[in-house]
């Protein structure tokens, strides 16, 4: 596949996001007490989306009747089809195709389908947040294994498969928070556990796209086998930065639940309509977004080396490298900051720096001592962010440089 140099698009000029209801810079009060800081928060990126998506959509708007629309179509269909087959060598049967408004909102019809009120649904910690809310805002249990690089024989989440009441497996592939693209041994180990103990697999996909070079994302279809309850869910809000059109799409690949997942949107979510914006987008981005989307993965990881250039020079005992896949960097601070805690780094970062930077706490115990910062942004944005986090280490090491010990109180 030919992958074009992202000097072919301007990622480098900033775009001023405030104003646009952005969640990432125009609600930043809602998660962090001081306005007016420059974010590395949220996923999603600050660059305009691909040229052939915002041209498609100008054209859809022209057109200037936006009336009850289908999915079942053979572009939107045949878009992501070819899409598969082009990026992952994997075949899609449009047989098997479910919409939804989000990658979250097909999950939680899943969970109902497949689950009862104090089930087990097992995920790999660090947990993304969006699953935690949508796991325990349904009464069901959330139980967090660890990644297979801390459970290679992947016995604890054997041991976590096995309890009788345990449904569900929630698998992130490629990782959020922490970047990780699975391989083929650990997804046929996770496949022959989950199909031992009949538990189901959603697969959420989404960050799938944005796998850097060097890494291969391997999709759940490959996976399923046999197996009756799974499904593959995702979207092209994320690779493409279209977020706010909503709208995802999903493979179940038995035909009994797929039609049961279908009933539940058209007649219980009353969805059988989608955004007709959220179609067009999708079509554009896979028939004529993918140069862009190369673009963006180099210029994006490109970000992501400099970060760790930038703090590997300050604290050499990091030895931190980026992620495989995705444009968040997940940074275990605890060698430079030893049991500090997230609230005293939170504080310097916010009140110290300008800056607002996802703390590692927010995916779960997992997370404490880490950080998630955002660099799909403009490389002097990104400059900006990983200088703050290099100076509010050292504001909070002291003259001495050494890690600060914890504060003391109840």
């Amino acid at each position: 596949m030919e992958h074009k140099h992202e000097d072919a698009y301007d990622f480098d000029t900033p775009v001023d996001r405030r104003g646009t209801w952005s969640v990432q810079w125009d609600g930043i009060a809602d998660r962090f007490p001081v306005p007016e800081l420059v974010p590395f928060t949220i996923s999603d990126m600050d660059f305009p989306c691909a040229p052939p998506v915002l041209d498609a959509l100008r054209r859809r708007v022209g057109h200037g009747v936006f009336g009850y629309t289908d999915w079942r179509n053979d572009d939107f269909q045949g878009a992501i089809r070819d899409w598969f087959a082009q990026r992952y060598e994997t075949d899609v049967d449009p047989a098997a195709l479910v919409y939804a408004p989000s990658v979250l909102s097909q999950i939680s019809q899943l969970l109902q389908m497949w689950t009862e009120p104090g089930d087990g649904v097992v995920v790999h910690t660090p947990t993304y947040d969006g699953f935690r809310k949508a796991v325990t805002g349904l009464g069901r249990e959330l139980r967090g294994v660890p990644l297979p690089a801390d459970d290679p024989g992947h016995g604890v989440l054997e041991a976590a498969l096995a309890r009788p009441d345990s449904r569900v497996l929630l698998l992130c592939s490629p990782h959020n928070p922490t970047g990780k693209v699975w391989t083929h041994a650990e997804l046929s180990a996770v496949a022959e556990l989950c199909e031992r103990h009949g538990v189901a697999v959603i697969s959420d996909e989404i960050h799938a796209d944005l796998t850097h070079e060097g890494h291969t994302h391997l999709p759940w279809t490959r996976y399923a086998r046999g197996h009756r309850r799974w499904a593959l869910v995702t979207s092209a809000t994320k690779s493409f930065n279209f977020p706010s059109l909503s709208g995802s799409y999903g493979l179940v690949g038995d035909a009994s639940e797929h039609a049961a997942f279908v009933r539940r949107m058209d007649m219980g979510q009353g969805l059988a309509s989608p955004a007709v914006l959220s179609l067009t987008a999708h079509i554009a981005a896979y028939r004529e977004g993918g140069p862009w989307l190369d673009a963006v993965r180099a210029y994006t990881h490109g970000n992501l080396r400099f970060v760790a250039d930038r703090l590997n020079e300050a604290f050499p005992e990091l030895g931190w490298r980026p992620p495989q896949a995705g444009y968040l960097a997940w940074i275990d601070l605890r060698p430079v900051l030893g049991d500090a805690g997230d609230e005293v780094l939170q504080r310097e970062l916010v009140e110290g720096q300008g800056v607002a930077v996802m703390p590692g706490g927010t995916y779960g115990a997992a997370g404490a001592g880490f950080v998630r910062l955002n660099v799909g942004c403009a490389r002097g944005k990104a400059e900006v962010g990983v200088g703050a986090l290099v100076a509010a280490v050292r504001a909070l090491q002291g003259p001495s440089g050494g890690a600060p010990q914890s504060p003391s109180g109840d």
